[in-house]
């Protein structure tokens, strides 16, 4: 049986179930979110929500699911036919992949590779390209107005984001997503690089496209942008990938600053609870933040989103991260 496992085959077929296990789980997570962030919000705003699929509307994710599924996908008659399928299906897949390197717990990722935290960013970056492609293919002045505003969006806040992350990486000394959690064992990094917690934040919501910086989707101006032009599961894909997108910046907020699945503190009962849980009620944290600020800020105009990414954020987080690297230095602390 070893050797089998250890066969090129019972690797495929161990890292295959890996995937599976990670995998599933999430699509089921993005599933409920959308039923979850409903409810969140109808409680916010003094609503009801959906209640009438199921007992409390518990099987609504699955009737909306059924609905795209069974719609015609709509392909517009100038529309370029391969880009304008595959940039959804390139938006799901980045988001997917992604996630090969998130370590759960000590020792539970699908690659615990070196350069984990770089295969993040790398692979969040390409994000942009399903946008652009799905705005472009459209032959659509609103699809492709919308795509430039969010490529021009997600760029400028991916450099706030990328100095961040350099400057936790300065405090680990190692690019490994387990090594970074494992740093954080005295105390979490948020504690002492909040202001870069805050920024980090803030910018995925700005990465996501998420409210008050969904601006890729001003109704007033440009309808749905990138997305106007598609139906059915085509749509979904970017529904589903905008939402494992969440999680994802959610995981990365939680390896980076929460401790991934550390306890708050290594005492008794905290310490009782298993690692993956502590992981996932972070996740969930930073996701109803998500849910509770598209419920309380109302929309930025473009020009003003533009400005606190490269007028606020770039020079404070370049700042920060020049002070950090001179305290570590100064008090021997570098790893």
């Amino acid at each position: 049986m070893e050797a089998f496992l250890a066969s090129p085959f019972g690797v495929l077929i161990i890292t295959a179930l890996q995937t599976l296990a990670m995998l599933v789980p999430l699509l089921i997570a993005v599933a409920y979110m959308t039923y979850a962030e409903r409810k969140i919000m109808a409680a916010m705003q003094m609503r009801v929500g959906p209640n009438v699929v199921g007992p409390f509307g518990l099987l609504q994710p699955f009737a909306d699911a059924a609905k795209m599924l069974l719609k015609e996908t709509i392909i517009p008659s100038g529309a370029n036919r391969a880009l304008f399928i595959f940039g959804p299906v390139l938006t799901f897949i980045l988001a997917m992949i992604a996630w090969a390197v998130i370590p759960v717990n000590e020792g539970w990722a699908i690659a615990d590779i070196n350069v984990g935290i770089l295969y993040l960013f790398a692979v969040s970056s390409l994000g942009v390209y399903g946008i652009i492609i799905a705005g472009w293919a459209s032959n659509s002045k609103y699809a492709f107005l919308g795509a430039l505003r969010s490529a021009a969006q997600m760029v400028s806040y991916e450099v706030s984001m990328g100095l961040v992350i350099v400057t936790v990486l300065l405090c680990v000394g190692s690019l490994n997503l387990t090594e970074i959690v494992l740093a954080q064992k005295t105390v979490w990094f948020f504690i002492p690089l909040f202001p870069m917690f805050i920024i980090f934040f803030i910018s995925t919501l700005a990465e996501t496209n998420r409210p008050p910086f969904d601006l890729a989707e001003g109704e007033s101006e440009l309808v749905a942008g990138f997305m106007v032009e598609y139906s059915s599961m085509t749509y979904a894909l970017f529904f589903l990938g905008e939402y494992a997108n969440m999680f994802l910046m959610s995981a990365m907020t939680t390896t980076l600053f929460l401790g991934g699945w550390l306890p708050p503190m290594d005492i008794a009962p905290l310490n009782w609870v298993p690692g993956p849980i502590w992981f996932i009620l972070k996740i969930c944290l930073c996701m109803f933040t998500f849910v509770w600020v598209r419920a309380t800020f109302p929309r930025y105009r473009y020009d003003q989103l533009m400005r606190l990414g490269w007028k606020v954020f770039l020079p404070f987080s370049l700042v920060y991260l020049v002070l950090t690297a001179f305290v570590l230095k100064l008090a021997g602390w570098l790893p």
